[in-house]
C-alpha cells in the first residue's frame, strides 16, 4: 500500500519524521517539508520505506557517494550544510533541555578533516555464494558491497582492497567477518574478528597477504599477532604511541586535535589533573606538557601503551597510568581531593557512577567530553545538582553526514 506523507522534521537519528495520529512515523532519506510516497516496512509499524520524493526540499542536494541510501553508514549526505549543522547542534541543545538544563551551546565545530581514519568492513557470502565486502545496510544484517567510501581518510586508501584479500582467504560463511582497519603513521593496522580458529594453511595464506601489501603495518586476529612489518604508531602531542591491536582512536585525526585543544585550553592553569577513561592517552600525553597527570582506564593494553609512550617521551611531567574499571569502581571523593582538575571522556553509556561522585567532590574544574548527548546531559545534571556551574558547551562534528556528535563542556565549583 502506497502512502503520501508530509515530513514534519528530522529525528535524532537523521530520519524524516511525520507526526501521525498513531505516533511518529520515520522515513530515512527524507527532509523537513518534503512530500514523499512511501510503503510499509515489514515488522516495523513506525517506519516507512521511501519510494519517491514528490516535492523535494530546496535544501536537498546530490549525495557524494553512489552507495548512499543503501549502505547504512551515512544518514545525511542529501542535506545542505547550514541546516545540517543547525540540526546537529540542536541534538545537544535538545538533550540538555530534556534534562532541565538551559545553557548556551556554541557553534558546531567541523572536525571531519581528511576523513575517518578507522573503519570496520564486514564480509560474508551471500545466499548465492558470492563474497561481499562492505558495510551493513541500514537497520539490516545484509552486507552492502562497496568499491570506495568518500568519507575515509587518504591513509585508508588501500584498506578496502586489503579487506577483500583477507576475506578471500578466510571465506566467511553465514557469520560475517569483521575487519577493522586503522590508518597509522606506519601504515594500515588490521584486526580480524569472527573467523573462528585458523588452520595452518589459513595462517600461512594471511602471512602471505600481509607480505604482499606494502602499506600494511600489522595484521592480527582477535588481537593475536599474525604478521607485522612495522609497529603501528600514532603521534599524540610530543609522544609517539604504539597502538594495541584494534585500539580505540577518535574517528578523525582532526577530531582528536579539536577535542584535545578544547581540553587543554580549559585546563591551562591546572597543576594536578585526573584523566578518566584515558584510553591510549590523547589527552593525558598532551596535558603532561603542562601538568602532572593521573590517567585511568579499564583497558589493560591501552594503559600499557600509554605508560610506554610517557616513559619514552622526554620533557613530559609525570604521568601515572592506572588500570581501573570506573563503572564499577569510580574514584571516590577522598581520592579526588588531590586534583585541581578532572577530565573525563567515557564511552557512549556515559559516566553515571563517576559523575555522581564528582558532584560530591571539591574539584574546582571538570572538563567533560562525550559522544552521546543523552548520557552527557544526564551526567551534567548530576554535576549541576552537586553545585557545579556549567560554562562553555561546544559540539564537535567528526562524524560528518551522521547523527553522531561529540561534546566538550567546562564546569567549575
Amino acid at each position: 500500500m502506497v502512502e503520501r506523507l508530509l515530513i514534519d522534521r528530522l529525528g535524532h537519528r537523521g530520519d524524516g519524521v511525520t507526526d501521525g495520529g498513531g505516533g511518529p512515523i520515520y522515513v530515512s532519506g527524507t527532509l523537513p517539508g518534503e512530500i514523499v510516497e512511501v510503503e510499509p516496512v515489514l515488522g516495523q509499524p513506525d517506519r516507512r520505506h521511501l519510494l519517491h520524493v514528490k516535492a523535494p526540499s530546496t535544501e536537498r542536494i546530490t549525495p557524494i557517494c553512489p552507495h548512499f541510501g543503501i549502505c547504512g553508514g551515512c544518514a545525511l549526505q542529501h542535506w545542505t550544510s547550514a541546516p545540517y549543522r543547525a540540526w546537529k547542534r540542536g541534538l545537544v541543545v535538545e538533550a540538555l533541555r530534556q534534562a532541565g538544563i538551559e545553557v548556551p551551546v556554541g557553534d558546531l565545530i567541523d572536525a571531519h578533516g581528511e576523513g575517518r581514519r578507522r573503519v570496520v568492513f564486514h564480509a560474508r557470502r551471500s545466499s548465492r555464494d558470492v563474497l561481499e565486502v562492505g558495510f551493513s545496510a541500514a537497520r539490516a544484517h545484509q552486507v552492502i558491497p562497496i568499491d570506495r567510501c568518500p568519507v575515509l581518510a587518504k591513509g585508508l586508501d588501500g584498506a578496502l582492497q586489503a579487506a577483500w584479500t583477507i576475506a578471500e582467504v578466510l571465506v566467511p560463511t553465514k557469520k560475517p567477518l569483521d575487519i577493522q582497519v586503522t590508518a597509522t603513521d606506519a601504515g594500515l593496522d588490521i584486526d580480524v574478528r569472527g573467523s573462528g580458529p585458523l588452520t595452518a594453511k589459513m595462517t600461512a595464506a594471511l602471512i602471505g597477504v600481509a607480505a604482499r601489501q606494502p602499506d600494511l603495518a600489522r595484521l592480527t586476529r582477535h588481537g593475536e599477532l599474525i604478521a607485522q612489518q612495522r609497529m603501528p604508531t600514532v603521534r599524540m602531542g610530543a609522544a609517539s604511541v604504539q597502538l594495541p591491536p584494534a585500539a580505540f582512536l577518535q574517528a578523525t585525526a582532526e577530531g582528536e586535535m579539536v577535542l584535545s585543544r578544547l581540553v587543554l585550553d580549559s585546563c591551562i592553569a591546572a597543576k594536578n589533573i585526573a584523566d578518566l577513561f584515558a584510553g591510549v592517552g590523547p589527552f593525558a600525553l598532551r596535558l603532561a606538557a603542562q601538568a602532572r597527570v593521573v590517567a585511568v582506564d579499564d583497558d589493560e593494553a591501552a594503559i600499557a601503551a600509554l605508560r610506554h609512550a610517557a616513559a619514552s617521551t622526554p620533557g613530559l611531567k609525570p604521568i601515572a597510568a592506572e588500570r581501573r574499571d570506573l563503572f564499577k569502581n569510580p574514584l571516590l571523593v577522598q581520592e579526588l581531593k588531590r586534583f585541581d582538575a578532572v577530565v573525563f571522556d567515557p564511552p557512549r553509556q556515559g559516566a553515571d557512577a563517576q559523575s555522581r561522585l564528582l558532584a560530591q567532590s571539591g574539584v574546582s574544574l571538570i572538563v567533560a567530553v562525550s559522544c552521546n548527548p543523552g548520557t552527557f546531559a544526564r551526567d551534567m545534571r548530576h554535576l549541576l545538582d552537586g553545585g557545579y556551574r556549567l560554562g562553555a558547551v561546544t559540539p564537535v562534528d567528526q562524524f560528518r553526514y551522521s547523527a553522531h556528535v561529540e561534546i566538550v563542556a567546562r564546569l567549575e565549583k
